[in-house]
């Protein structure tokens, strides 16, 4: 059983339960472009999940079968409580190191981009973590933890993650000694120089308080949320890509080749000298920090809005087959999942080309349709022609009718465009 699938449907209950709470108490804890990239993110990783699940599993499951020193009982409620401990310990180490190595923290950055917290910044996911990861729970296979225990804990963790990515909850007594709570993450989540580096736990704060990692939320010190760096980007494939970029560009331009292997392995934010000095970067001064924005229209983001729930329903269902179609099916539904959601990111910066490459979209929307019903990731029957068929008409629709408020605007002032895109290809260091 999925238990990530079946908690879906609640993530976007709890999600609008946040909006009206923001409502009700004024507050402005969402915007839509940074809600939309947040999930998107989320959606391309889920996607990406589905073709590397395997690298993580078969990994585990092999150490398990061969290595394992013990072979402790599935049935034996302790083992549940022991694997559920013993991975929240693991999953410390993984996050720590994840802020502190440079090629680990390209992978986690992309949980950290949002300048926004909400439960939407929750499911921000990075889609590169796979790589290195099932290093750090090979642990537990050692110990022979059964792979089912092992999986189910592991959703169990990432599921208590969820609710502490609030504001509205404050802080929650003597629990704020034991658990990882909306306040201890906050201060995770910051990029206040005091607050750097700090509560790595997944659900207990108790590794955090005995390795000398732990931070109290200071009432006189307000979080910052965000990394030193912006992203200044709506689009999730960039975010999944920056600090990588960041990291191949400074790899490129030194002379040193001790230095073009070792820096994807030193401290996050570590560069070699002479590119340092020739690439200096500039870190965001929190007195001047604004948060990254691109104005649109009601018409734009309504647009954009209608269209990424088409690709929450693909994502979903992509979750809902994947054990039960090929995996020239599944990359097909990645590449949908990757193409589309690139586009609404396009969308959101309203990039020039933007209304081009979303017609395109909808171009390509017949060919992969018919190549879905070659895979086996979908039954084509002429229904399903049809639906497609309004679903572009309405779209092509949509699209003219949000470009128009748009394309008046630019008869009449160049579009501003943010002082943070110049940041666009720098990367960032983050608690």
């Amino acid at each position: 059983m999925d238990l990530i699938l079946l908690a879906v449907p609640f993530f976007f209950v709890l999600i609008a339960v946040e909006l009206v709470a923001d409502r009700v108490r004024g507050q402005r804890n969402f915007t839509l472009a940074d809600s939309i990239n947040s999930l998107s993110t989320g959606a391309l990783s889920t996607s990406t999940g589905l073709l590397t699940k395997g690298v993580g599993l078969v990994t585990y499951a092999l150490a398990f079968e061969h290595l394992a020193l013990l072979q402790l009982p599935a049935q034996a409620g302790w083992v549940w409580l022991l694997a559920f401990v013993l991975y929240d310990f693991c999953y410390y180490w993984l996050h720590r190191l994840g802020h502190e190595r440079n090629v680990l923290w390209a992978a986690h950055s992309v949980h950290h981009q949002s300048e926004e917290y909400n439960l939407t910044t929750a499911l921000r996911q990075t889609s590169s973590g796979f790589i290195f990861s099932w290093l750090f729970y090979l642990p537990l296979a050692l110990l022979g933890v059964p792979p089912l225990v092992f999986i189910t804990v592991a959703s169990l963790n990432l599921l208590y993650q969820f609710w502490v990515h609030t504001r509205h909850i404050p802080k929650l007594g003597w629990l704020e000694w034991v658990l990882i709570t909306p306040s201890n993450h906050r201060v995770h989540h910051a990029q206040n120089p005091a607050y750097l580096d700090r509560n790595y736990g997944g659900v207990f704060i108790l590794w955090d308080r005995l390795f000398g990692t732990f931070k109290e939320e200071d009432p006189a010190e307000p979080v910052v949320f965000g990394v030193t760096t912006p992203l200044a980007s709506w689009n999730p494939l960039w975010a999944n890509l920056q600090f990588y970029a960041q990291l191949w560009h400074d790899a490129r331009r030194t002379t040193s080749l001790w230095d073009k292997l070792r820096i994807w392995f030193m401290p996050t934010g570590w560069r070699p000298a002479d590119v340092a000095a020739r690439y200096p970067q500039a870190k965001q001064d929190l007195a001047l920090f604004r948060k990254f924005e691109i104005a649109l229209g009601r018409g734009q983001q309504a647009y954009v809005a209608a269209q990424f729930v088409v690709y929450v329903a693909l994502g979903s269902y992509l979750m809902d087959v994947a054990d039960r179609v090929p995996a020239a099916a599944l990359v097909l539904g990645w590449s949908l999942m990757a193409f589309g959601l690139f586009v609404l990111g396009a969308l959101l910066e309203n990039r020039p080309w933007s209304a081009r490459l979303e017609l395109a979209r909808l171009c390509l929307n017949a060919p992969a349709l018919y190549l879905a019903g070659a895979l086996g990731l979908a039954v084509v029957v002429p229904l399903t022609w049809l639906l497609l068929v309004a679903y572009s008409l309405l779209s092509l629709w949509g699209l003219g009718l949000a470009r128009r408020p748009a394309l008046r605007a630019q008869s009449t002032e160049a579009p501003a465009q943010p002082q943070q895109a110049a940041q666009r290809h720098q990367a960032a260091k983050h608690p």
